[in-house]
């Protein structure tokens, strides 16, 4: 049975499990730390790990390129690093997740290339910028 609600185990705040976006929430909307619960796919509640995973970048998931104006676009995924048994994960965002929180992740990369990750840096600010906000977006 999935819970209502839980407790974030890095700022404490109590989250609800219904979120924008997806169905399957186990990351803070505020912090962006998540816990490694799930095993093999986003839902399944399987892992025994349970440990404290930490954002550690962004990425674009199903990327596609657009042949017009070279921008690359695709669903923007938070990576997480657990930091008991060391495995990486991709999470959608959640329409209620702090935007701030997201950008600031840019500040953060570290490359995970040999794990097939790219990680978001700040050259890729204005896609993400465009993710988040819609592409009416303008930088001033």
């Amino acid at each position: 049975m999935r819970q209502a609600s839980f407790r974030c185990l890095t700022c404490h705040t109590i989250i609800s499990n219904t979120a924008v976006g997806t169905k399957h929430r186990n990351h803070c909307p505020f912090c962006l730390w998540s816990r490694h619960v799930d095993l093999k796919i986003p839902g399944d509640r399987r892992s025994p790990c349970g440990a404290r995973m930490k954002p550690i970048g962004l990425t674009f998931k199903n990327v596609k390129t657009n042949p017009f104006t070279d921008r690359t676009s695709g669903e923007l995924m938070i990576v997480h690093l657990c930091l008991n048994c060391g495995k990486i994960s991709c999470n959608r965002i959640a329409g209620d997740d702090n935007s701030y929180a997201i950008i600031s992740l840019l500040d953060n990369s570290t490359k995970l290339s040999s794990r097939g990750v790219r990680l978001l840096t700040q050259k890729d600010k204005q896609e993400v910028l465009i993710a988040l906000y819609g592409y009416g977006y303008q930088k001033y």
